[in-house]
């Protein structure tokens, strides 16, 4: 998820997009939400924001639109290993703080819902944590959580391990597709995961595990998503949309809002709005977010926040989840008495993600860009309120 921070630094002095930053904090602020009430969700069928879960798969297309309009048309001057530094200082920074949240609040955890907790000592938490912080999943022998997470003491960076997986195939084999290629790809993507979301349990709902269905959910959940963006950015030129962050505002909320279709005996009714979301509703709000302007100093000011935090609040947010999860297992708290506890955990989330962004996350890319990018580094910064940059 790539964010108009990154004019500190190393620059990429291109056109920005401060819609498409404000849509991606509108659907990190709308999973963060998803997760608190999946604690209260007896099943699938009950949960509140039902389909919070596909704001990952939005991720994925914003990301493969972004890394193509950033990056296709640069290498004749950079290296593969070029743009695996520019995406590691992006994107690990945040990784490292928060699997050292992730083991700091382990042990506040402790619950009915996590038993193992009490039983696993000190040193385990140690190592799982030092492995996390280089993304590298872990199987069933340490998962000292017992959900079977490939990330355990942070659930969410499953998706940025597959974030990485894409970055390596599009800088090694994908960049170099033509629009011919990549369409066919796209189009045989698209058919593996419509075919999964109507046959399959009624949503894309996974992709956390090593285990090999977990896997394949990943990576159906990845290719069409991050294909269909990166075509995008390479076939279509941007119209002109007017209130285009409102209008996808309310499209991402709804389509992320909406409860969950058909029941226990017609999971493929579930199954195909999550295909139509991503095959469709999804690609078309990056091209509508992409096309539009921001005319105001207001909205300009609330896609700037919103973009700022989107990445380092998704990373978080979850060890608050796990200790939210577990204070309701523990307590056998309601929905209804628990939502005070619920929304001030939730504004300490942006809170820490704003501190982490600003006293950590920005310095720290710029200390890196400056000592791994230096010809990046002396590259003219541009600013974003004069012209639009990735």
């Amino acid at each position: 998820m790539a964010n108009s921070s990154m004019s500190i630094g190393f620059a990429d002095t291109k056109r920005h997009y401060p819609i498409l930053d404000g849509l991606r904090g509108v659907a990190a602020l709308m999973v963060v939400a998803f997760h608190f009430f999946e604690a209260h969700a007896a099943s699938r069928f009950e949960q509140i924001i039902n389909h919070g879960y596909l704001a990952v798969d939005f991720f994925f297309v914003l990301s493969g639109f972004v890394i193509g309009y950033a990056y296709d048309d640069r290498w004749r001057e950079m290296s593969a290993m070029e743009f695996f530094k520019r995406r590691l200082i992006r994107l690990h920074p945040m990784i490292v703080v928060a699997m050292m949240i992730g083991a700091a609040m382990y042990y506040t955890q402790i619950s009915p819902v996590f038993a193992r907790i009490e039983t696993t000592p000190v040193w385990f938490v140690v190592m799982v944590m030092a492995i996390g912080i280089t993304l590298l999943p872990v199987g069933a022998a340490l998962d000292l959580r017992g959900w079977g997470e490939m990330h355990p003491l942070n659930g969410p960076a499953w998706s940025l391990f597959y974030e990485y997986v894409a970055n390596i195939l599009y800088a090694l084999f994908v960049r170099k597709f033509s629009k011919t290629l990549l369409a066919l790809c796209v189009f045989v993507a698209g058919c593996v995961l419509v075919h999964y979301c109507v046959t399959g349990p009624g949503d894309v709902i996974g992709g956390w595990s090593l285990a090999p269905a977990q896997i394949r959910i990943g990576l159906t959940r990845l290719l069409y998503p991050f294909f269909a963006g990166l075509l995008l950015s390479r076939v279509v030129t941007v119209g002109r949309f007017n209130h285009a962050f409102l209008l996808c505002s309310v499209m991402i909320f709804a389509a992320l809002a909406l409860p969950r279709f058909g029941g226990p005996t017609e999971l493929w009714k579930n199954g195909l709005y999550d295909a139509l979301c991503i095959v469709i509703v999804f690609p078309m709000v990056v091209y509508i977010g992409a096309s539009g302007d921001l005319n105001t100093q207001l909205g300009t000011k609330i896609c700037g926040f919103l973009g700022a935090i989107s990445y380092p609040i998704y990373i978080i947010h979850y060890p608050f989840i796990y200790s939210y999860t577990a204070w309701v297992s523990r307590t056998k708290a309601t929905l209804p008495g628990a939502l005070p506890v619920a929304a001030a955990t939730f504004l300490a989330c942006v809170a820490l993600a704003y501190i982490c962004l600003k006293f950590y996350d920005i310095p720290v890319r710029r200390w890196l860009g400056k000592r791994l990018m230096q010809k990046a580094a002396l590259e003219p910064t541009i600013s974003i309120t004069k012209i639009r940059k990735v």
